[in-house]
């Protein structure tokens, strides 16, 4: 297995994974729907016409692009900076599926209200610090540093307890303010949810989460 990373996103968050990457020595490569994003601009990347198993490449390309990447690469890490439920909008592309919006009805009760930030449509975002901002490169401690509350448990913990059949991608925490997937659970999951007709994916830190149910479609 090659221990290449892959980067979704050439933005803000996209750059600091870059840095990270680099004070670490390890091979990328960064994906992102802009040719001139800010990372492609900032490091003077252009697009790469091959990939090899290091070095550092930009491909210019959609979550289409990254989802061929990560079963062809089988990455040690992936980046996810955009904006978006990364391992949902995957399955999506690779599984006919349809919102499974009953499966988010029956986790809600089980959740405090304090932490749910928007639910609706077969999605669930749940967070600790759901009224305030979070802090730039926040390192995510026990006292969250925005709204000085303890934290009674990791988001994790949560929702295993509030969807114990869900699987659950863990955001690990790479440097302060900066989350990634590891590929290998990554390709678990779409294996896992190859054999189901229904299922929900979520993805947590310590802090935040966000929720996906789905359906396959007849």
């Amino acid at each position: 297995m090659w221990e290449m990373n892959i980067i979704i996103g050439g933005g803000k968050y996209g750059c600091y994974a870059i840095e990270y990457l680099r004070r670490k020595g390890k091979g990328f490569v960064l994906v992102d729907t802009d040719s001139n994003c800010l990372a492609a601009k900032q490091f003077g990347f252009t697009s790469s016409k091959q990939i090899t198993s290091d070095g550092e490449h930009f491909v210019h390309g959609d979550l289409a692009t990254v989802l061929k990447l990560i079963e062809t690469l089988q990455p040690e890490y992936v980046f996810p900076t955009a904006p978006v439920h990364i391992a949902a909008d995957l399955a999506k592309l690779k599984f006919k599926l349809e919102s499974w919006p009953e499966a988010i009805n029956a986790i809600l009760p089980k959740l405090p209200e304090v932490v749910v930030l928007a639910s609706g449509k077969g999605k669930l975002i749940v967070s600790f610090n759901r009224d305030n901002s979070c802090v730039d490169k926040c390192s995510m401690p026990k006292v969250c540093p925005s709204s000085n509350i303890r934290k009674p448990c990791t988001m994790t913990e949560l929702i295993k307890f509030a969807c114990p059949d869900a699987f659950i991608l863990i955001s690990y925490s790479m440097a302060p303010g900066m989350g990634a997937l590891k590929g290998s659970e990554l390709l678990d999951f779409f294996d896992w949810a190859k054999q189901r007709d229904k299922f929900v994916v979520a993805t947590t830190c310590d802090c935040h989460g966000v929720l996906d149910a789905f359906q396959k479609r007849k």
